[in-house]
């Protein structure tokens, strides 16, 4: 895919992605990455794919050769207040903007970022079809497991550096336990509890 842009004249192609759509606390973090043409970084895939080890490793990687990189995290206040689809949207268009050089072209996982005026794609598995999106992926992901470890010093009971946020069974038992923290996102229903 992003050979293809480059033939039709396309230089600086971005990807972008998100990281912590789904879990019940904690922010969400998107991505935006452009690399030069036929980068090749080893293992280079989808971020969920990684054990952390090679995560971290690949992120390593991916800001040493990048053209640019960066990220945006939007908390669980503005996810609350404007839902988790415009928190994920609101914080790729911040991850674009804040690129050290402005793409001519931009491969979005999943999703079109409304209020850029830079032509976009929506690339359906875009984290395992494009190095660009991937390497997106492993930035906003490895970034936010950073926050979530943060957090988990400031509220040790719930295992944030374990489920980072995500409403695994020791999450839950822990806010059934010791009711829920500042970082929850009051939004989220879940299931047997109130929030």
């Amino acid at each position: 895919m992003e050979r293809n842009l480059r033939q039709k004249g396309h230089v600086l192609i971005a990807g972008v992605d998100e990281a912590g759509r789904g879990p019940l606390a904690g922010p969400v973090v998107a991505g935006a990455v452009i690399l030069e043409p036929d980068t090749t970084i080893i293992d280079l895939k989808d971020s969920k794919l990684l054990s952390e080890k090679k995560r971290e490793a690949v992120y390593k990687e991916v800001i040493k050769v990048a053209v640019s990189y960066a990220f945006d995290v939007v908390d669980q206040e503005y996810i609350d207040e404007h839902n988790i689809l415009n928190a994920t949207l609101h914080a790729m268009k911040r991850a674009v903007e804040k690129l050290g050089a402005k793409p001519d072209f931009i491969l979005v996982d999943a999703l079109k970022i409304p209020g850029i005026d830079i032509p976009q794609q929506a690339v359906i598995h875009g984290d395992n079809l494009c190095a660009c999106i991937a390497a997106a992926s492993v930035i906003a992901k490895v970034e936010r497991d950073r926050i979530m470890k943060g957090y988990d010093k400031i509220y040790p009971q719930y295992g944030f550096s374990r489920n980072k946020g995500y409403g695994t069974k020791e999450h839950v038992n822990s806010i059934k336990k010791y009711g829920f923290c500042p970082i929850h996102r009051k939004s989220f229903s879940i299931k047997g509890l109130e929030m």
